[in-house]
C-alpha cells in the first residue's frame, strides 16, 4: 500500500496539473470507486461539476483536492489506486474507475484502480489536528513527520504512555501518520530497535531516534520518487519510483545486513511481515507482538 512518500509524489504531480482548473464533467465507471460517498455516484458528479480545484493537500497517506465550493475531493489510493493525467483522446485504461474532464479541454484526471480497494468521495472541510482544515474523515488522523507543525515531543510522550509494541505504535495513524509497513521496518533498522519492543520501556532518546529515522528514510524515499515493487504504484505520468533499490531491510530476507553482515530475518506481523537484523535489532526480553 502506498505510504507517505508515494502519496506525496502523487500529490505534487496532481497539484502541478489540476490546481486552478474547473471540472466540466465527471464520469463514474465503477460503483465501488465511490462507495465512501454515501449519496452515490450521481451526487458526487453533481458536487464536482462546475467547481474549481484550489489546491492539492496531504496528511499522512491521505490525499485531497480542496474545491472552491468549500468541500474537498478525497482520494483513497488503497492497494492499487492511481491518479493519472491523460489526454481526453487517450483510450480508457483497463481499470479506469472515475474520470474528471476539465472546462479548458486539457488533459483528464483519471482514477485507475485494479483491485478497487481505493476510491473517491466529496466531503466537507472541517478543523483537523494542528492548524489545518481537512476532510471530515481525516479529522482524527495525526500529523505526519514531514508537516511543519509535527511535534515529536508530543508523540514521544503519547507513545511511551501506551502499552503496545513499537512497530504497532509507529503504524497507529492516530499517533503519527504516514508511516506504513515498509518505512517502519526501515526506520527501526536505522534506529537499531526491535519492532516488538514495549513502548512503555522506551527511553525518550530511543523514541526520538526512531522518529528521526522515519523522517529521514521517508525524505530519502520521496527524493527517489517513492518505492515501487510492481507496476501498481506510479506517479501521475505513469512512472515508477526507485527507492526499492535503497532499502536496507524490507523485503531482504536472507540477505546480508549492510551494517553487520547478519542474515536479515522475516517474521509474521499483523497479517504482514516484519524484516529486521537479528544482531542489530535483538529481540527484547519482554515483547508486545
Amino acid at each position: 500500500m502506498p505510504e507517505l512518500p508515494e502519496v506525496e509524489v502523487v500529490r505534487r504531480g496532481t497539484a502541478n496539473f489540476a490546481v486552478g482548473r474547473t471540472i466540466a464533467a465527471v464520469e463514474v465507471l465503477h460503483p465501488r470507486a465511490v462507495r465512501r460517498h454515501a449519496a452515490g455516484g450521481a451526487d458526487l458528479a453533481a458536487r464536482l461539476t462546475g467547481v474549481t480545484v484550489t489546491g492539492a493537500e496531504r496528511r499522512g497517506k491521505f490525499l485531497w483536492l480542496p474545491l472552491d465550493s468549500g468541500e474537498a475531493l478525497l482520494v483513497h489510493l488503497g492497494m492499487s489506486g492511481q491518479l493519472r493525467v491523460q489526454p481526453p483522446t487517450a483510450p480508457p485504461e483497463k481499470h479506469l474507475r472515475v474520470r474528471l474532464a476539465f472546462a479548458d479541454h486539457g488533459s483528464d484526471l483519471r482514477f485507475v484502480d485494479q483491485r478497487t480497494f481505493g476510491g473517491v468521495s466529496v466531503e466537507p472541510l472541517v478543523p483537523g489536528r494542528g492548524d489545518r482544515t481537512v476532510p471530515a474523515s481525516v479529522a482524527h488522523i495525526a500529523l505526519d513527520p514531514l508537516e511543519p507543525e509535527f511535534d515529536a515531543g508530543a508523540v514521544r510522550t503519547a507513545m511511551r504512555a501506551k502499552r503496545t509494541g513499537l512497530k504497532r505504535a509507529l503504524l497507529d495513524q492516530t499517533l503519527v501518520s504516514g508511516i506504513g509497513n515498509i518505512y517502519a521496518d526501515e526506520a527501526l533498522w536505522r534506529a537499531q530497535l526491535h519492532y516488538a519492543r514495549p513502548t512503555e520501556t522506551l527511553r525518550a532518546s530511543e523514541v526520538d531516534r526512531v522518529l528521526a529515522a522515519a523522517t529521514a528514510v521517508m525524505t530519502a524515499a520521496l527524493a527517489a520518487g517513492g518505492t515501487s515493487f510492481d507496476s501498481l504504484y506510479v506517479n501521475v505520468n505513469g512512472e515508477s519510483g526507485y527507492f526499492d533499490r535503497s532499502l536496507d531491510v524490507y523485503g531482504r530476507e536472507g540477505r546480508e545486513c549492510s551494517r553487520c553482515g547478519s542474515a536479515i530475518r522475516r517474521d509474521a506481523f499483523m497479517n504482514r511481515s516484519s524484516f529486521s537484523c537479528p544482531r542489530c535489532q535483538p529481540r527484547p526480553r519482554r515483547a508486545h507482538w
